[in-house]
C-alpha cells in the first residue's frame, strides 16, 4: 500500500464532510487542537488491543454502550455517574452469567458527531441544515450554522468527562463489594423479578463469601480486580480533521500513529467506502477499530475492507459491528462470517441490536421495540453458535409512554432498566448453556 500519514485521507473522496464558511477559522482551531495534550495514553490503547484479541479468540466478552449522539450538556456529574453505573452493573451480571472476563467500552467522551442521511431538513416550511451533532452545530433550528469553535468544545467536554470517569474509578466507584442500588422495582412480572433477584442474590452472596474467607485480599491483583475495572472510551471517527489533529506518533521504536482522542474508533454504514477518506484514515492508526456491517454490506467488499485496514490480519484489531435488524440476521450474517473466515481474518464480532430496529410511531417520534432488540441479539447468538428510548421490556412500555421521558436529540436508546434487562437475559442464556448444553432462547 502507499505511504500513510494522518492526512493522506485528504487525497480520497469523502462523504459526510462539514462545510464551514470561514476556512481560515477552521485552520486556527485545528492548529490549536494539534498542540493540546492527548486525552488517552497509547499504552491504554495497547492494553485494549490485547483485551480485544482475547474477545476475538472467544476468551472474553465485549460490552459496548452509551449514547448514539452525546450532547455537551451530558458533561455533568449525574449523567456521567448514571452511565458508568449501568455499564458496571451490566458487566458484573455478564461476568457472573458468562463466567468470563468482560471488556468495557463506553460510547462517551467524544460521541458528539452524527452522520445524516440528508444535509438539510424542512422546518416550518423552510429548508435548514440538519443537526450534525454538538461538535458541528446546535439542535436549535436557529443554530444550524457549522461553527469550528465547537471542535474545541468537543475536546474540552471530552477531557472533563474523562477526568471525572477516571476519578470515579480511582475512588472505588466500581468496587464490586457494593453493587449499589440494584433497583428492580421496574420489573412488573413477578416471575421475572424473582429471577433477577436470584441473580443479584447469588452475586452478592458470592462476593460476601470471598470477603469472609479473605479471598479478595489474598493478592494485590485479585483485590484490584474486585475494586477497580478497566473502562475504555470510543466514538465514531466522522470528522477527520478533528481526528487527525489528535493523532500523534509514538515516541518509541514502533513509530506507530495513535489517535489519542479515544481508545477505540469506528466507521459507520455511510462512511465505509473501501476507496474513501474514512477507510484511508483508519488503516493507519494503531487503535483497535470498528466497522459497521449491515444488510447493504457486500461480503466481498467486507473482505476488501478488512484487507485494507488490517493487512497483517492481527487478531482482534478490527471489530465488526453487525446491525441487520430483527428477522434479518440469519439472511445476512452467515455469508459475512463465511467470507471473513475464508479470507483468514479473526475479528471481534459484535451485535448492535439498536440501529437496525428503529421505527416511527404516531407524532413522528422514533423508537425501538425491546422485543426486536432481544430478537436480533438472540438470532446473532444463534447464528454465531451454529457457525463455531425503546418500547417494551420489563417496564411494559407502550408507544404512548414515550412522551413522558423522551430525551434524545437523535436516535432512541435503552433506559437504565432496559439495559439491565439485556444483561440479565444474556446471563440467563449462559446459565442455560452450562446446564443444558444446547442453545436456549434469550
Amino acid at each position: 500500500m502507499s505511504a500513510w500519514t494522518p492526512y493522506t485521507w485528504k487525497e480520497k473522496p469523502i462523504v459526510q464532510d462539514v462545510v464551514y464558511e470561514d476556512p481560515q477559522h477552521v485552520q486556527r482551531v485545528l492548529k490549536k487542537l494539534q498542540t493540546l495534550p492527548p486525552l488517552v495514553a497509547s499504552r491504554e490503547i495497547d492494553d485494549l488491543r490485547e483485551q480485544l484479541k482475547e474477545v476475538a479468540l472467544g476468551n472474553s466478552f465485549l460490552l459496548q454502550g452509551g449514547d448514539c449522539a452525546e450532547l455537551f450538556d451530558y458533561c455533568s456529574q449525574d449523567p456521567i455517574e448514571a452511565k458508568l453505573k449501568v455499564l458496571l452493573q451490566m458487566s458484573l451480571v455478564l461476568v457472573w452469567g458468562g463466567r468470563t472476563p468482560v471488556t468495557r467500552i463506553a460510547r462517551i467522551a467524544g460521541q458528539y458527531a452524527k452522520p445524516r442521511s440528508k444535509p438539510t431538513e424542512m422546518h416550518n416550511g423552510e429548508e435548514i441544515l440538519s443537526y450534525r451533532g454538538d461538535n458541528v452545530n446546535g439542535y436549535d433550528p436557529a443554530d444550524r450554522k457549522p461553527d469550528p469553535e465547537r471542535l474545541l468544545g468537543a475536546y474540552f467536554h471530552s477531557a472533563a468527562t474523562l477526568n471525572y470517569i477516571r476519578s470515579l474509578l480511582d475512588s472505588g466507584f466500581a468496587d464490586l463489594h457494593d453493587p449499589s442500588t440494584w433497583n428492580l422495582d421496574h420489573v412488573q412480572s413477578s416471575q421475572v423479578r424473582s429471577e433477577y433477584e436470584a441473580i443479584v442474590h447469588q452475586l452478592t452472596d458470592a462476593l460476601d463469601f470471598m470477603k469472609t474467607v479473605g479471598a479478595d485480599r489474598s493478592t494485590a491483583t485479585s483485590k484490584n480486580a474486585l475494586q477497580k475495572v478497566d473502562l475504555y472510551v470510543s466514538h465514531e471517527a466522522l470528522l477527520l480533521d478533528y481526528e487527525a489533529s489528535l493523532t500523534r506518533q509514538a515516541k518509541n521504536a514502533s513509530n506507530q500513529y495513535y489517535n489519542l482522542g479515544a481508545h477505540f474508533l469506528w466507521i459507520g454504514d455511510r462512511t465505509r467506502q473501501p476507496d474513501g477518506a474514512h477507510v484511508e484514515y483508519m488503516r493507519g492508526i494503531a487503535n483497535p477499530i470498528g466497522i459497521k456491517v449491515g444488510p447493504t454490506t457486500d461480503p466481498s467488499h467486507l473482505v476488501q475492507l478488512l484487507n485494507t485496514v488490517n493487512p497483517e490480519k492481527a487478531i482482534g484489531k478490527v471489530t465488526l459491528i453487525t446491525r441487520f435488524g430483527a428477522g434479518k440476521v440469519e439472511q445476512y450474517l452467515p455469508q459475512h462470517i463465511k467470507a471473513v473466515r475464508d479470507a483468514g481474518h479473526i475479528p471481534v464480532w459484535v451485535c448492535d441490536p439498536m440501529h437496525g430496529n428503529t421505527k416511527t410511531v404516531a407524532g413522528g417520534v422514533k423508537t425501538r421495540l425491546f422485543v426486536d432488540i432481544i430478537q436480533e441479539l438472540s438470532e446473532a447468538f444463534r447464528v454465531h453458535k451454529e457457525h463455531d428510548k425503546c418500547v417494551g421490556g420489563s417496564m411494559n412500555l407502550t408507544d404512548k409512554d414515550l412522551s413522558t421521558n423522551y430525551q434524545t436529540h437523535c436516535d432512541p436508546r435503552l433506559n437504565y432498566e432496559q439495559a439491565l434487562d439485556v444483561a440479565f437475559l444474556i446471563a440467563k442464556y449462559y446459565q442455560k448453556e452450562r446446564n443444558h448444553d444446547h442453545f436456549p432462547s434469550l
